[in-house]
């Protein structure tokens, strides 16, 4: 028996230092292997078939010609596929989306809509035979066009209230000196991650296993258990390093035909899925449409704030993509509403993306007070904090910490915002017109249960295990460096092992929520191993462990509004004879309490602005509501931010500590996006006079507005 006790309390502080990522290097060299590319004995590759109809049923899916052809081994399909249970409510209390539940009956209720899988023995062979089968439709009219006023617009029923209110509205509109009514829209924006969704399935010694790329492998083990009516013991999901999620890797599609088709052949079976087929199949963020209204005094001060929210889901399923959710966190007044409503259209079901309701909500929120502060004439950021709110504008709670003033000052400090002329339309460098612009930022600080395992091994080192997902943000470094810390110790003794559903139940990576739930439970076990360690029993040859559950500290925690803040500015060039916008720089400051790994925070920061840029000047997935089917669903037709867009882009954040909470870490990977989008637009409108309330300001638009601009006056566009 070998004696090891901690190391020194001495030890140099690992959390708040840059440190690179600890799988980096084998990232780089390719030792590091995905869902997509784990060598596999006698693996089998299935290609989805996916509708090629809007809206109708399958008459006939014809097999025979395709099963004769070299390497074919199955056609899955609704005529022979095994049932699945369906009948059950899931993460967040919302039940699966059918387009996971596949081949259950012959309907089709999109375009792009699983039809079959086709199994063969290369995936050359899958997806000739895949484009080969011959599929029957009987077609129906079908609606895929969101527009305000939508009839059938509802209010959902869902995990957070449709609607808001407090206040006579009308009565406080109507007594203000200054008044914003406009509406303001997003388009549907896809997820382009760079890792494309892939899993193989495989039985083993009768238990399932299931490599995958996803956000939870914990989360997908249970969905996959209750469809298949097993005892989640007898599955295992394991999800090792993910290219990329955004929010849409959970459970889909390509798991659950991975698991049938083995489950048929009795041999691995891995299904890949194509960028074309993620459009369809993985979902998106909703196009919205909104409308707010503001009513202010002569300082500005708010009298008045109406927010409305509509987007559209799949009539098989409801998502609620909460725009309209921002303002009740971010500003109040005598008179509040807001609303998120929904219009079930005969479209895929959108999901969760990056800053889920706050990304396109931050625009048209932002973009309002933008005009509001140039109808006041007040500064953009004097009139943000003359309007600060003391409490929830909704909630009635107190704020855990809100140094939001402080990220506006510091910004505006660093990006020399006092020099700015407030008039648009002045500064030039030679055929470019020249503005600046800035918004506002929040998202949410929770923190689900979770549990962890903290072993002290034998040779003095120690390893974490828990069910964590590093979807690229550098999670699997920060918790090393937490448990570093944690246990008295340096990060090169914690080996830290993420990805896998054996670890136990833990918070997916979504909702900024992840690395705060983990630390608190790997922080949590290390506490309770230290203790055991101090009393000096000495180490076996298989380790000392303490597991840890953080369902009851959490419960114990006081209700407050916790959300990490922050500051966004863009300086952008526009030149109105070729429609060209480009940023010329960015300066984001954040309040996002403990800082963990600056190298990696930073970066995650300054992800989510290169894609506030994106969400600005180019994202926008275009429907062809004749056929119901995308236009050039691929990156070749939906444009995203490249390197060539992105200029100097820089992060920071200010000192934000909430004195009841013991873990003070926040989340950072989905503020950096919110208000970035409405910087740059309200930098446009600096630069030209001319509003856009319609995003991606496309070169189209800028020079339509243009050559509409009546005497050089500015117009809204």
């Amino acid at each position: 028996m070998t004696t090891t006790t901690p190391a020194s309390a001495a030890v140099r502080a690992a959390v708040g230092t840059a440190h690179t990522r600890v799988e980096g290097r084998d990232k780089v060299t390719g030792a590091a292997r995905y869902a997509g590319e784990i060598p596999f004995a006698g693996l089998a590759h299935g290609w989805l078939v996916l509708s090629t109809i809007t809206r109708g049923r399958v008459r006939e899916v014809r097999t025979a010609p395709v099963l004769r052809m070299p390497g074919v081994l199955a056609v899955l399909h609704h005529g022979n596929a095994p049932r699945l249970r369906t009948d059950y409510v899931g993460l967040l209390g919302v039940p699966p989306d059918p387009a996971a539940c596949v081949f259950q009956d012959d309907r089709v209720p999109f375009a792009g809509w699983p039809v079959a899988l086709v199994v063969a023995e290369t995936p050359e062979q899958a997806r000739e035979a895949a484009e080969a089968l011959a599929v029957t439709y009987e077609q129906e009219p079908h609606d895929t066009a969101l527009v305000a006023g939508h009839p059938g617009a509802y209010a959902p029923q869902g995990h957070m209230p449709a609607e808001t209110a407090k206040g006579d509205l009308e009565a406080e509109l109507a007594a203000s000196a200054v008044v914003v009514a406009e509406e303001y829209t997003t388009p549907e924006e896809q997820h382009s991650m760079m890792e494309p969704h892939a899993a193989t399935a495989l039985w083993d010694g009768g238990r399932l296993e299931v490599v995958d790329s996803n956000q939870g492998a914990g989360w997908v083990r249970d969905e996959l258990a209750t469809l298949f009516s097993l005892d989640p013991s007898a599955v295992r999901v394991r999800s090792e390093h993910i290219g990329g999620g955004f929010g849409s890797k959970g459970p889909r599609a390509h798991q659950v035909c991975a698991v049938m088709a083995t489950t048929a052949l009795h041999r691995p079976v891995r299904v890949v899925l194509t960028r074309r087929q993620l459009f369809s199949l993985a979902g998106y963020r909703s196009p919205t449409t909104q409308r707010v209204r503001l009513g202010a005094g002569p300082d500005g001060r708010l009298r008045a704030l109406e927010h409305r929210s509509l987007n559209q889901t799949s009539r098989v399923y409801e998502f609620v993509e909460p725009s309209a959710g921002v303002a009740r966190v971010m500003y109040d007044a005598a008179a509040h509403r807001t609303a998120n409503h929904v219009v079930r259209l005969d479209v895929p079901s959108p999901t969760w993306m990056r800053a889920p309701g706050e990304a396109p909500g931050s625009f048209a929120i932002e973009a309002a007070l933008d005009e509001l502060a140039e109808r006041a004439g007040v500064d953009p950021i004097e009139l943000r904090v003359r309007n600060e709110p003391q409490a929830g504008p909704v909630s009635g709670l107190p704020f855990s910490s809100r140094n939001l003033v402080a990220c506006f000052r510091e910004g505006a400090r660093r990006f020399g915002w006092a020099d700015r002329d407030p008039r648009p339309g002045l500064r030039r460098d030679g055929r470019w017109l020249l503005g600046t612009g800035t918004a506002a930022a929040s998202f949410g600080a929770g923190a689900a249960p979770s549990t962890a395992l903290v072993t002290a091994e034998a040779d003095g080192t120690f390893t974490v295990r828990i069910t964590a997902a590093d979807i690229g943000t550098g999670a699997r470094t920060a918790l090393t460096l937490i448990a570093a810390d944690a246990l008295r110790t340096t990060p090169e003794r914690v080996r830290v092992r993420i990805g896998d559903s054996d670890f136990g139940q833990a918070m997916i990576a979504g909702g900024s929520m992840g690395t705060r739930s983990w630390a608190w439970a790997v922080t949590a076990a290390a506490a309770e191993l230290l203790e055991r360690l101090a009393l000096g029993t000495g180490i076996p040859p298989e380790g000392v462990t303490v597991r840890s559950d953080t369902t009851e500290a959490l419960a114990a925690l006081a209700q407050k509004e916790r959300h990490s803040f922050g500051a966004q500015f863009a300086e952008v060039a526009v030149d109105t004879a070729t429609g060209e916008v480009r940023v010329r720089r960015m300066l984001g400051i954040f309040a996002a309490g403990r800082i963990v790994n600056p190298l990696t925070a930073r970066n995650q920061l300054v992800g989510g602005m290169t894609w506030g840029i994106s969400m600005a000047l180019h994202e926008e997935a275009v429907r062809d509501h004749r056929t119901g089917a995308h236009y050039a669903p691929d990156l070749a037709g939906y444009h995203v931010a490249t390197h060539a867009d992105v200029p100097d882009i820089e992060a920071d954040w200010v000192d934000d500590h909430d004195p009841d909470d013991p873990v003070g870490i926040k989340g950072i990977g989905e503020v950096g996006i919110v208000g970035a989008a409405a910087a740059v637009a309200n930098a446009v409108w600096h630069a030209t006079g001319v509003r856009h309330r319609e995003l991606p300001i496309r070169p189209d638009r800028i020079i339509t507005a243009a050559r509409n601009r009546p005497g050089g006056g500015a117009v809204d566009a």
